[in-house]
């Protein structure tokens, strides 16, 4: 035979989804999801039996931890000890077990995830409420299997004799499947076994009545009435966890937050981590101190709060962004007949009552066997005393033990059974009184088998002997709830003002893009004037605000885009300081720039709407609130044309009309209601029609007949022309003149194009700004009052050459 014909063919994927499936099931089954009945892992199970069969009970005294795996690995559990040690922590840790299945006695780890001692310092024996899961185990209640090495047998489950299931929880991942059952009360649960028996028909509604939900060890405020709900119809659900706090006045006015609970699995050092840590970043305003007074009465975490701090808030600001509130997902996943299921609280329930129905059953065999065994020995015993003397000199006349059993056999009608129990009979026994009390024992053995027979024949006898003993255990463990619960899930809200204080600042935006925040303090010791801002060399300050730190900032692009900045982002600076640009604060585009920034203290103001004018004409009306957002990102504001840019947004109620102007000196003035409101990515209407070769210059609100309207050309020419003189029209029209430019060989040209214009009610200061950087001031009473299609005057020196570029008020 060659090598070739020694193997086979197989191919890799089925060879390897093969050995994967038997790993699977092999984990599933046998390591980290629990069995319905009993509630327990396969670890964990052997940890218990291991220590009841060894004798280890609540009655005795403390054994060494070392001995317990030892007996584990080395019987039923051939894993690392590690792994065994690890089971038997969780189980005699009371913030992780809601009824502890381990005493133990040492250092068993902390709340704060201190490890547990090594096993060889760590001492253990089962609690009082692990006998309860192991009691009648010896009374062929549950299977049992061999072990590893066949050397010995194991339980397959155990009788559990309460639901631990629901009871202790259990969490574990698996291949493909992972479990999350959270802890219950014991009282509860038992009354809802109760009630299941009584009623198997139950709504989920009525058992929702007795089971309000889960009972965490570490108490804390449950929420999500529905979340609870979910999880009980189908097995997944989610609620929220909150810590049990309260805020207590201390002297001098202040505050502190006091949290005696905290959430279920949360670990207690790095909650107080992260709190301290809150603190140390200054990310909340307001608190002092962080510390942990723990001890033995119980948990105690203290928050202490600066004076005038706002407790409410920076309550509301640490729910939200620590453990102090978790979010629990419930994934009811057990083992059900060796296959993995997802379950509602009654299926549970149900899987219990009935594995409880076997083990109630087996049981009842068995002590009935004993019984009528014992009976029948004692029927045996009676009758040979009644024929004392006749038994006795059968006995002599034997040869031996076993010829004294047969001829008892044959001569009186004894089962082998009873004549042995005859021949191993003491001779005290043979007394009257010995036979009265044989006789009374005969009659209450009688009564018993009839008690057990009754048991087997009626299923509600059965279950009002499950219904008794779960009633016992209920009065013996029961424990008064620990966590409350809550129907609705209260939001978390979190001002501003906690995380920020409120303060006044300025922040101005240069030409080039540089962006700063000062404070008042840093302006007044500069001087206090606005137009000795820092800037970089060639650079110019475009933006001055007076804003609070509390407030956001909505920066409009050329290019249609905004971004929602608030103040406090932007960085601070002194006055003096230049600044750091833009795009370190927003993502803007290279080759985009900002045309406006509104200041915006709420965006729920039902009034006010923002108002964009486009280079081509187009006007959009918007409401303020659409422009709300939690992104940081380049957000669309406006939609716009080909070759069209945003040269102006304003935030307006909707009362004035609007003038524009263009660059050939075209102007139009029209009720801004016109414009009708449309959705945020909308693209407008047409404000103006414009010429080929004309665009949109300037853009003014105004309203009456009050006041002038000063235009500007790039030569720097102005002119002013009375308010009165524009008609209000219909939106879209072509307008009416604002400015007649003049050319000649003879003749100065005032300007080749508008620069700006503006609405002047009274003498205004305007700058002049050329497009080398040279700012020129002028003021607007010194510009010619003349009709709308006049020539103006000349009020900035300006040429093609040196032209102004726009015109704005000084800050």
């Amino acid at each position: 035979m060659s090598m070739s014909e020694q193997f086979l063919p197989a191919f890799l994927e089925e060879v390897v989804g093969d050995r994967f499936g038997r790993y699977s099931k092999y984990i599933i089954q046998d390591r980290a999801i629990p069995d319905v009945r009993d509630g327990l892992k396969p670890v964990q199970r052997r940890i218990l039996y291991a220590m009841y069969d060894a004798g280890n009970t609540p009655d005795k005294t403390y054994r060494k931890s070392a001995k317990t795996v030892g007996d584990v690995m080395g019987n039923y559990h051939p894993h690392g000890d590690s792994s065994i040690y690890e089971g038997m922590v969780r189980m005699a840790q009371p913030w992780k077990m809601g009824h502890v299945l381990i005493d133990g006695h040492g250092n068993w780890g902390s709340m704060d995830d201190d490890p547990a001692a090594a096993m060889r310092y760590t001492e253990a024996r089962l609690s009082k409420i692990a006998m309860e899961l192991l009691r009648d185990i010896e009374k062929r209640t549950v299977q049992f299997k061999d072990n590893f090495d066949n050397t010995t047998k194991e339980p397959v489950v155990l009788p559990a004799r309460y639901p631990n299931l629901l009871v202790n929880g259990v969490s574990g991942i698996s291949s493909g499947f992972a479990t999350e059952i959270p802890p219950h009360n014991l009282r509860e649960i038992i009354d809802a076994c109760i009630a299941v028996m009584d009623n198997a028909d139950i709504s989920l509604e009525q058992l929702m009545s007795i089971v309000a939900g889960p009972d965490f060890p570490t108490g804390g405020i449950i929420m999500g009435g529905e979340g609870i709900r979910d999880a009980y119809q189908t097995g997944k659900g989610r609620i929220y966890i909150r810590s049990r706090t309260a805020i207590e006045e201390v002297r001098g006015g202040r505050k502190q937050i006091v949290i005696t609970e905290i959430p279920y699995q949360v670990v207690k050092s790095r909650l107080v981590t992260a709190m301290e840590n809150i603190r140390l970043e200054k990310k909340v305003e307001g608190i002092s101190e962080v510390r942990d007074e723990s001890g033995r009465d119980g948990m105690r975490i203290v928050i202490e709060l600066k004076k005038e701090a706002d407790a409410e808030g920076i309550l509301a600001y640490l729910l939200k962004k620590t453990d102090l509130q978790v979010t629990y997902n419930f994934n009811m996943v057990a083992i059900v007949n060796k296959t993995p299921k997802q379950l509602g609280l009654k299926e549970m329930l149900a899987a219990y009552i009935a594995h409880q129905k076997e083990v109630v059953t087996y049981r009842t065999q068995f002590d009935l066997e004993k019984a009528e065994d014992r009976a029948h020995v004692l029927e045996g015993l009676v009758k040979a005393l009644n024929l004392l003397d006749e038994v006795i000199a059968t006995i002599k006349a034997s040869k031996n033990r076993q010829d004294a059993q047969k001829n008892l056999v044959d001569k009186f009608d004894f089962t082998e059974r009873q004549a042995d129990a005859i021949l191993t009979l003491q001779l005290y026994r043979l007394t009257n009184l010995e036979i009265t009390s044989l006789e009374k024992e005969l009659k209450s053995l009688a009564k018993q088998i009839a008690y057990l027979q009754s048991i087997l024949a009626s299923e509600k006898k059965l279950l009002g002997v499950i219904k008794d003993e779960l009633t016992e255990i209920r009065g013996s463990y029961g424990i008064d709830r620990r966590s409350d619960i809550r129907s609705e899930v209260e939001e978390l809200k979190v001002n501003l003002e906690v995380m920020v204080t409120p303060e006044e600042v300025l922040v101005t935006l240069s030409r080039d893009g540089y962006i700063k925040r000062t404070g008042m303090l840093s302006f007044t010791r500069s001087g206090g004037e606005r137009h000795t801002s820092g800037i970089k060399e060639g650079d110019m300050i475009r933006h001055v605000l007076e804003v609070n730190t509390i407030e956001n900032l909505l920066l409009f692009s050329r290019k249609g885009f905004y971004f929602l900045l608030p103040v406090h982002q932007i960085p601070e600076f002194k006055w003096k300081d230049a600044g750091t640009a833009l795009v370190n604060v927003v993502p803007l585009a290279k080759d985009d720039s900002i045309v406006s920034i509104i200041p915006v203290k709420s965006f729920e103001q039902a009034e006010q709407s923002l108002v964009f004018i486009t280079r081509r004409g187009q006007v959009k009306r918007t409401e303020l609130k659409d422009y709300y957002t939690t992104r940081s990102t380049a957000i669309v504001a406006c939609k716009l044309g080909e070759h069209d840019e945003v040269i102006k947004v304003a935030m307006s109620d909707g009362s004035k009309d609007i003038l524009l102007v263009s660059s050939q000196g075209m102007s139009i003035r029209f009720a801004e209601r016109e414009v009708s409101t449309m959705g945020r990515v909308s693209g407008g209407v047409k404000g103006i029609q414009l010429k080929e070769g004309d665009d949109v210059a300037a853009a003014d609100w105004v309203e009456g007949d009050e006041g002038e309207v000063l235009v500007v050309s790039d030569h720097g020419y102005a002119k002013r022309s009375l308010l009165l003189d524009y008609p209000v029209q219909g939106r879209g029209g072509k307008g009416v003149i604002t400015f007649e430019f003049k050319e000649g060989k003879r003749i100065k040209p005032n300007g080749d194009r508008i620069v700006g214009a503006m609405h002047c009610l009274e003498d205004r200061l305007i700058l002049a700004v050329k497009e080398n950087g040279q700012m020129l001031e002028f003021h607007s009473d010194k510009a010619p009052l003349e009709e709308r299609k006049s020539t103006g005057r000349q009020m900035v020196q300006a040429d093609r050459k040196e032209p102004v570029l726009y015109i704005q008020e000084p800050f």
